[in-house]
């Protein structure tokens, strides 16, 4: 918790507003992306899922393939699904980028690790609905209750799989043409995070944007999070504490940005 507290004061210090920001590209996402308030007719939709969820009294045994440090074993917790939904589904400030993102750039293959809930799923899902969209959640009871709430949505364009993450993604991958947009939320360490955007690079392409929540969770996901945006690929970054987002244009000068999140 100390360590989070410094870190956030640092990213306070070194955050820069859309002014402070010379690149077209970069200044154009602030602006017409995430400092966008209108206030979008899904979101009451999700906020409506997300009472539901706040007042279940359903209590289920979930599956966490993440606290653990072997390859092949897991830990089992039982749950109330209103405390998943507290600790575990994604904020609504983070959600609402999320969806403000797909809505702006209009990806047509999306993937995500980590379903939790569904909610952040709702978010991507909704904002297109013409994109289609491949889930992938470890804890089956978990995924149980995400697919419930999708079906309530009537929502067609979004594929759950159920599994880890390392035995699913190759197939996930492999099963669409191209990745325009990737949203991982799930097993936070170092190695597998690595993992993840390695073998999601192939399919990237110059309008492809990773998406990578908790980049301070830890002190792994941080040496993630540099490599990440280190790599010859990347050529901008965007830092906004809660989530890391990078992009592809070949266009771009590579440049890290620490945006302040409004």
């Amino acid at each position: 918790m100390i360590r989070l507290i410094v870190k956030y004061v640092c990213y306070l210090f070194r955050a820069k507003s859309k002014f402070g920001i010379h690149s077209p590209f970069v200044f154009q996402f602030v602006n017409d992306v995430l400092n966008d308030k209108t206030v979008f007719s899904e979101y009451q939709t999700i906020n409506k899922t997300m009472q539901k969820f706040h007042r279940s009294r359903n209590i289920i045994e979930t599956t966490d393939f993440g606290a653990c440090t072997g390859q092949n074993t897991y830990r089992t917790h039982t749950r109330r699904v209103k405390e998943i939904a507290r600790l575990s589904a994604i904020s609504e400030s983070i959600g609402r980028l999320l969806f403000k993102m797909v809505r702006y750039y209009k990806p047509e293959h999306i993937l995500e690790l980590g379903t939790s809930l569904g909610i952040s799923t709702l978010y991507l899902a909704l904002a297109n609905p013409d994109a289609r969209v491949i889930t992938i959640e470890g804890c089956a009871n978990t995924a149980e209750s995400a697919q419930n709430n999708f079906d309530q949505h009537n929502l067609k364009n979004i594929q759950l799989q159920v599994g880890e993450f390392g035995n699913l993604l190759e197939k996930a991958i492999e099963s669409l043409p191209h990745l325009d947009f990737v949203f991982i939320d799930g097993n936070h360490r170092k190695e597998p995070t690595l993992s993840y955007f390695n073998t999601c690079l192939p399919k990237a392409h110059n309008e492809t944007i990773f998406v990578f929540d908790d980049i301070y969770w830890s002190k792994g996901m941080e040496q993630a999070w540099c490599q990440i945006k280190a790599h010859p690929r990347v050529t901008a970054s965007i830092d906004l504490f809660s989530i890391g987002i990078v992009f592809f244009r070949k266009e771009l000068s590579k440049e890290d940005f620490v945006i302040r999140l409004l």
